[in-house]
């Protein structure tokens, strides 16, 4: 299966990219990095040495697509030109208040001829502009959506109040192409599980559901992307999600509520790298399958500091929850893309969406619709 994978993807980068046999190779030499079935769960969750010691290399190999794509790059540059987007101004809203109105249901069906597939996850909007960030996992239905040749129709919407209702369409600004690459075979699993390792993407609002007027501005979270020093373990912090464990129980028209729940954090894990990469959260309800693709907030300061990517392990306790820290969402993007987060949310978020849809989701569609094609979904 394997050598086949590797095959699929070399003809598709072919095809689709039309890059130089020099990029074909950098596609070839991520599969010397791949991760095993049988790996997966325990890839490198290790306890930091030190919150801010600093890597020089990267866990593993990284696609150069994004860097070789000359009309990414151009619109990456354009952006970068822009003032940086400020992380520290303050919202008019009270915190608590302000991340109910940032939390997003990010909610999608997978129909073909004998079923259908219901998938929900959490996101928040970090910037005005209607940019979303959330987990991989969850985005990756958005691959799909006008891709999927023949063997099953994606249907994705944006959701929000309470009870979620439907408000918005979106489309892929940014999914780490690392990602996809090692847990493409996750999206024919019930409940997937993983490190988090790599686990975000990137999401704009493209229109209203109904034809309304998109708003002027988007409620957004303050950021903090500075890495996360040992003196972070204890701290208060602030999480929501919509857990889905109504929808578990009653179906997929079940309603969906946002929570709102305070917690603290554990321990602090690295990928490998000395970096804080990862946090553990104490338990909370919002601890559910579904609260994947959520904020910390760190409650002193009122600003982000990582992004829910799974649950905690049995000694964390049962709705325990793990984030990923931004600064390590941060330093991996620009590992992929060449740029940092804030400068991939900066320019004409439209283009440079629609610029990433043409020069890789085909590719990275491909590798996904492969994967339900072998498992006979």
């Amino acid at each position: 299966m394997l050598d086949f994978l590797q095959q699929f993807l070399i003809s598709v980068a072919v095809s689709y990219l039309s890059l130089t046999s020099s990029l074909v190779g950098q596609v070839q030499g991520l599969f010397t990095n791949t991760v095993r079935d049988d790996e997966f769960i325990a890839l490198h969750a290790e306890p930091i040495n030190n919150g801010e010691e600093r890597a020089s290399n990267s866990p593993y190999g990284i696609s150069d697509v994004l860097r070789r794509d000359q009309n990414f790059q151009r619109a990456a540059l354009i952006a970068a030109n822009e003032p940086e987007y400020d992380y520290t101004s303050p919202d008019i809203l009270e915190t608590e208040e302000l991340l109910k109105e940032s939390l997003v249901n990010i909610y999608c069906q997978y129909k073909t001829d004998t079923y259908i597939r219901t998938t929900t996850g959490t996101g928040f909007f970090v910037n005005q502009k209607g940019v979303i960030l959330t987990n991989a996992h969850v985005a990756q239905f958005l691959l799909l959506e006008e891709e999927t040749a023949g063997e099953g129709d994606v249907d994705c919407v944006i959701r929000t109040g309470n009870p979620a209702t439907p408000r918005y369409k979106a489309e892929l600004l940014y999914i780490s192409p690392t990602w996809i690459f090692n847990n493409a075979s996750l999206i024919t699993q019930e409940r997937p599980r993983g490190t988090g390792e790599r686990d975000y993407a990137l999401l704009y609002v493209s229109e209203s559901v109904e034809d309304t007027t998109l708003p002027e501005r988007f409620p957004s979270l303050p950021l903090q992307v500075a890495l996360l020093p040992r003196s972070t373990e204890g701290k208060d912090v602030m999480l929501g999600g919509y857990p889905a464990g109504a929808l578990l129980r009653g179906g997929a028209d079940a309603a969906l509520e946002p929570v709102i729940a305070e917690s603290s954090v554990g321990s602090l894990y690295t990928f490998g790298s000395n970096y804080a990469d990862l946090f553990a959260v104490t338990e909370s309800l919002v601890g559910e399958e579904g609260a994947s693709g959520g904020p910390i907030i760190d409650s002193e300061t009122g600003k982000t500091i990582g992004l829910i990517v799974t649950r905690g392990d049995a000694s964390e306790g049962e709705r325990s929850l793990r984030a990923l820290t931004l600064s390590y969402l941060d330093r991996t993007m620009q590992e992929e893309t060449g740029f940092s987060l804030a400068q991939n949310m900066q320019g004409d978020i439209a283009i440079r969406g629609q610029i990433f849809k043409s020069a890789i989701v085909p590719f990275l569609a491909g590798i996904l619709e492969e994967e339900l094609k072998d498992s006979g979904n």
